[in-house]
């Protein structure tokens, strides 16, 4: 599933597909929604917001349109008379004169009242976007500290919502790598310095991501690599579908766990008690 950074990138891209291009044109797939295709008719794309890994499209005439591209979903922006070659199933279009932004095979889609949108059933339960400039240090602490996430697992906290927005499978690998941490620690496990460490992590991997296209590496590291012809794959992560490659630290292979119902890559000697207990 898309992350945080992925679907941030998808927003800026759709921003400057429609945003100041003006009227549109809107076509849904489904039916429950085609009522609204005549009310978006003639509007403005006023604005494109992130919500973790959810999309919101404002118009000027007080409707939005939510999406959350889930695990399959994929945004195209292109020429109206050259769409993108794929087998992937329409879900969305907007249509300005000179460009086309395309959902894909996405099912989460809503149009909703500027009223609706702070009340929607995603976007009101969701954590601080550790993409948004708002979203600080000591607020990230302040939510690792709290009584109902202090006590939890990492490895299933980091992922979930409604504690932070944005963090998906391969920001959780690389934010415990980094942070020396198993899955199995929880927040009440850690002293003033490691959760600060944590936190500054949290909030630094996804924006490093974000402005770097995926990468979670160490940058210099990463750089010298594709400078020596290593694939984007490669170089991007410290840990993430590394197994059995060394890791750039100690030297340990990096292992993969399949406990828990999540799938995990760490380092054996970096991260401490690095095995994830069942559950993590």
């Amino acid at each position: 599933m898309p992350e945080g950074p992925e679907i941030r990138r998808a927003a800026d891209r759709l921003e400057k597909t429609l945003c100041g291009k003006g009227k549109v044109k809107v076509w849904f797939a489904f039916p429950r929604l085609k009522r609204f295709e005549r009310q978006l008719e003639g509007a403005c794309v006023a604005a494109v917001e992130t919500f973790g890994k959810a999309i919101l499209t404002r118009f000027d005439n007080a409707l939005n349109i939510y999406s959350h591209n889930q695990l399959y979903g994929r945004w195209y922006c292109c020429n109206p008379d050259d769409p993108p070659r794929t087998s992937r199933q329409l879900r969305l279009a907007i249509h300005t004169d000179s460009h086309s932004a395309l959902l894909y095979s996405a099912s989460e889609i809503e149009v909703l009242e500027n009223s609706a949108v702070a009340t929607h059933p995603f976007i009101s339960r969701i954590g601080p976007d550790l993409l948004s400039p708002q979203t600080t240090l000591p607020m990230v602490m302040e939510r690792l500290r709290e009584r109902g996430f202090r006590n939890r697992q990492l490895g299933r906290l980091l992922t979930e919502q409604s504690f932070v927005a944005g963090l998906g499978n391969y920001l959780r690998c690389e934010i415990l790598f980094v942070t020396g941490l198993a899955p199995s620690c929880r927040p009440a496990d850690l002293d003033s310095g490691q959760l600060e460490q944590l936190a500054r992590a949290m909030l630094h991997l996804p924006r490093q991501s974000y402005q770097t296209g995926g990468i979670t590496n160490h940058l210099p590291r990463a750089r010298k690599m594709l400078a020596e012809g290593s694939s984007f794959e490669d170089a991007r992560f410290h840990v993430f579908r590394r197994a059995g490659k060394p890791c750039y630290r100690c030297g340990a292979a990096i292992q993969r766990s399949d406990r828990g119902g999540q799938t995990t890559w760490f380092c054996p000697r970096c991260q401490k008690g690095a095995a994830p207990a069942s559950g993590a």
